[in-house]
């Protein structure tokens, strides 16, 4: 059976709905083993397993170290450059320093000061949706990825004006980041992403530092904490996972909303529960599936070997349905307690965004359902086939 996992996750109906491949592993135990030759040397999906790799010093990211061994390649291509100079694929000393200078712009009390900033930019957004006047709009398309755009644009010093050319570029830069093989033809034209991403950041650098104003790139730019180039890469990937990630929790939340009409109606009742709805949605639908860890020596994880040099599997989210960690786990439950999940990762790379996507779900969902008590699916959402940013491309709901 372990020779057939990684293709019934990557086959069709695997992408559209992984949860059932999630749930039979957990019936082989926290993780399996996978054979000789096999991408990967294992498959960690236990709760307790997937918390241990990412915390464990002796299991790394793909940082440029790892890539070399393999091949030096990857340093013509200007999107794999990008990922490996920025908070994702970084280790060691310069992840830390990157984390405290990204960390200070959105740590929790940071985010508190940019609350009225994210309630403002959601109810404009709402009174957008109002105009409609009840036909059927693509809630992904008119809210739920200008919502965090709007805030990280803000938060960086994005001008409104350039905001909207972001999307198509960064749908085709996360490209690479899919489970399984990207073609040539993706590499190509996430590397001509990355490049007009790059290209645009270094400009805007440039222009504050000649006139500074009140952004955070303006900061970054007076300070000499980080080089040129990885001040650019993690500008444009913390941008990209600003917006990203916190429109599939948005959409991911309110089509879990209408599809539990129990739930809804809790959160209309009591706008204070939002905070808990959010942390299921992110335990039950997560935003993001998986993640990729190698052995910088040889180890094991729960009794299966690892060998140094290979990778392993980390599937969070069929970690966040474990049922010997959560009782009824394929159940949504927004009142469910002791939520920890692992959405957001854990260890050196957890996300160092968790705070503002927490505030801006809570804010988002909370007024939303405030301004329209009873929003309805208009047509089914298409299905969805990726794991690294899973959501919805279109969510046609009519909001009355």
């Amino acid at each position: 059976m372990s020779t057939t996992w990684l293709g019934e996750l990557l086959s069709e109906d695997g992408r559209r709905d992984p949860y059932p491949v999630y749930a039979r592993l957990h019936e082989h135990g926290p993780v399996v083993g996978l054979p000789h030759g096999s991408k990967h040397a294992a498959i960690v999906h236990g709760h307790a397993a997937v918390g241990r790799v990412l915390r464990d010093p002796d299991f790394h990211v793909l940082d440029a170290e790892y890539l070399d061994r393999g091949s030096t390649r990857w340093r013509a291509h200007p999107a794999v450059r990008t990922m490996q100079h920025s908070l994702f694929n970084d280790s060691g000393d310069h992840l830390a320093r990157t984390r405290r200078v990204f960390g200070q712009a959105f740590g929790s009390t940071r985010v508190s000061a940019l609350e009225p900033m994210i309630t403002r930019i959601t109810d404009h957004l709402l009174d957008r949706l109002a105009d409609a006047g009840g036909a059927p709009v693509d809630f992904m398309t008119r809210f739920a990825l200008r919502l965090p755009s709007d805030v990280i644009g803000e938060v960086l010093g994005v001008p409104e004006r350039d905001r909207a050319a972001f999307p198509d570029r960064v749908r085709t830069f996360d490209a690479i980041l899919e489970l399984g093989q990207r073609s040539l033809r993706e590499l190509r034209a996430a590397d001509t992403a990355a490049e007009e991403l790059t290209s645009y950041f270094a400009g805007l650098v440039a222009a504050r530092r000649a006139a500074p104003e009140d952004d955070l790139i303006s900061v970054l730019a007076a300070s000499d904490a980080l080089s040129e180039p990885v001040l650019l890469a993690n500008l444009v990937v913390v941008f990209n996972a600003g917006f990203r990630t916190t429109a599939n929790l948005l959409g991911n939340g309110l089509h879990l909303l209408l599809t539990h009409p129990d739930a809804l109606d809790a959160l209309r009742a009591d706008p204070a529960t939002a905070s808990s709805c959010v942390e299921e949605v992110l335990r039950f639908d997560p935003p993001v599936h998986f993640a990729i860890r190698y052995a910088t020596k040889d180890t094991e994880v729960e009794g299966v070997e690892v060998p140094r040099g290979r990778t392993v599997l980390i599937l969070t989210a069929a970690a966040n349905r474990d049922p010997s960690r959560f009782a009824d786990p394929d159940r949504f439950d927004p009142s469910r307690t002791d939520n920890h999940h692992y959405a957001f990762s854990a260890g050196p790379h957890f996300c160092v965004g968790a705070a503002l996507g927490r505030a801006e779900g809570r804010i988002a969902l909370s007024r939303l359902v405030a301004r329209f008590p009873f929003p309805a699916l208009a047509a089914p959402p298409g299905p969805r086939h990726h794991f690294m940013l899973r959501g919805h491309d279109r969510l046609e709901v009519r909001f009355r």
